[in-house]
């Protein structure tokens, strides 16, 4: 039987999640960029790497495994929330398609794209706009796997959620590779988390800041040098 864990927040909120998730604590100073490859061109424009890719891909698999375990033979529609979220879709969708060959239960899968835009340089903002969501009539009585990069505040995610339940699928899902510790969270977590991380702006892995760093393979914090060079 799977454990329910509970955080508890310096903001005293108090949510449980159904997955234990790897917590990156709030003084944890990161590693050394020294200790990796990354694009010349963002010489400067990082602090840390804050999880390394080879993480990454062990705690997608992880996740992939959890998932198997919940929705083994349940056909799922899988919803990837674009642009931050395509790599993490991407891979979190190769390795249950590898679960599913080797395994008696099967999870058949097709995926449709969302986009979201609430963010303006490091600053999310009340305008949300959701694109490709317009008509989702094709989820009512679907099994829905939404698949997230990120989730802060979770305002965002309430509003995707609440805008997908009124399509009327037979089942929602979530599945964060990020949640960040942020005051005045919602407590919209996912069902799925990979790492909960300080409140600080993390770019790579298709995390970008006004469209740079998506071509970087490690997550990692923004410096304020990157924040001032590419802001608009």
């Amino acid at each position: 039987m799977r454990s329910r864990v509970c955080f508890f927040y310096s903001f005293s909120a108090v949510t449980c999640i159904s997955l234990l998730s790897s917590q990156i604590s709030d003084d944890w100073p990161g590693y050394s960029l020294d200790l990796f490859s990354y694009p010349a061109h963002y010489s400067g424009d990082l602090d840390c790497v804050i999880v390394p890719h080879g993480v990454i891909m062990d705690r997608t698999e992880r996740l992939a495994r959890n998932i198997m375990d919940d929705l083994g033979d349940h056909d799922i529609v899988v919803l990837c929330v674009l642009k931050g979220g395509y790599q993490f879709c991407a891979d979190l969708v190769d390795r249950i398609k590898a679960l599913s060959c080797n395994s008696n239960r099967t999870i058949p899968m097709r995926v449709h794209f969302i986009r979201l835009k609430s963010y303006l340089n490091d600053q999310s903002t009340e305008d949300l706009h959701i694109v490709g969501a317009e008509d989702l009539s094709f989820l009512a009585g679907k099994n829905v796997l939404i698949v997230e990069a990120i989730v802060g505040t979770g305002k965002t995610m309430k509003t995707l959620l609440k805008h997908v339940e009124s399509f009327r699928p037979k089942m929602i899902k979530v599945a964060g590779l990020l949640v960040k510790r942020v005051p005045h969270s919602s407590a919209c977590l996912p069902d799925y988390i990979g790492f909960e991380i300080p409140d600080r702006f993390v770019v790579g892995y298709a995390l970008d800041y006004n469209e740079y760093f998506r071509d970087l393979n490690h997550i990692c914090v923004i410096s304020e040098n990157g924040k001032t060079k590419y802001k608009i």
